[in-house]
């Protein structure tokens, strides 16, 4: 009900701290004209050491903090998998810089390069998820199997054919999830029974 709301909402201008120690960002957006107050938690890049030192070095000059979803319980929104092609070692991270949160994707192949699937302000990926009213950050990433996708596309008719490596799940926590999947130099999305 309120995904709706926010996508006409705007933000109510809080008090700005220099980017590294805005590691939890709170204010007020306006939902259907009345001030609704959230609450993002970040992570430096450095709470995830298992990143590649030029991965790490290109989100620190980007300026990038990981933001946490609502449910978080460990830190999340960077994962590890085989993206590009088969056993390839890739990564994907959710980066929040200047209010912007950008989702990357750096292949092994290429470790100086990355590709930005999508990009949005942090304030539209808010939702309520409790009965205080307080909204929370809701986009979350995750790796995806060729199993975990084929289950997905259970009651396809005709069924697609099954994947060949990962593909990465892009979700809004308790809502909808879409599978991005990278073949023959491009990303596309991955047909589900719903579309």
């Amino acid at each position: 009900m309120l995904g709706g709301l926010l996508s006409a909402s705007a933000p109510i201008p809080a008090q700005q701290q220099p980017p590294s120690a805005q590691l939890t960002e709170s204010g007020h957006i306006l939902v259907a004209g009345h001030p609704t107050p959230y609450l993002i938690r970040h992570l430096p890049v450095s709470s995830f050491p298992e990143l590649p030192a030029a991965v790490q070095a290109l989100l620190s000059r980007r300026g990038c903090v990981i933001p946490q979803t609502y449910e978080a319980h460990r830190p999340e929104n960077v994962i590890h998998a085989s993206l590009e092609r088969a056993g390839s070692s890739d990564w994907a991270v959710l980066c929040s810089a200047d209010g912007t949160v950008s989702l990357l994707v750096f292949f092994s192949s290429a470790p100086a390069e990355l590709a930005v699937l999508a990009s949005t302000p942090e304030t539209q990926r808010l939702q309520a998820h409790d009965a205080t009213g307080v909204l929370g950050f809701n986009w979350g990433i995750d790796p995806a199997s060729p199993a975990q996708v084929r289950e997905a596309q259970t009651g396809m008719k005709p069924r697609p054919l099954r994947l060949d490596h990962d593909a990465l799940a892009d979700s809004v926590v308790d809502r909808r999830t879409v599978y991005h999947f990278y073949s023959r130099s491009a990303w596309t999305l991955v047909g589900m029974p719903d579309d």
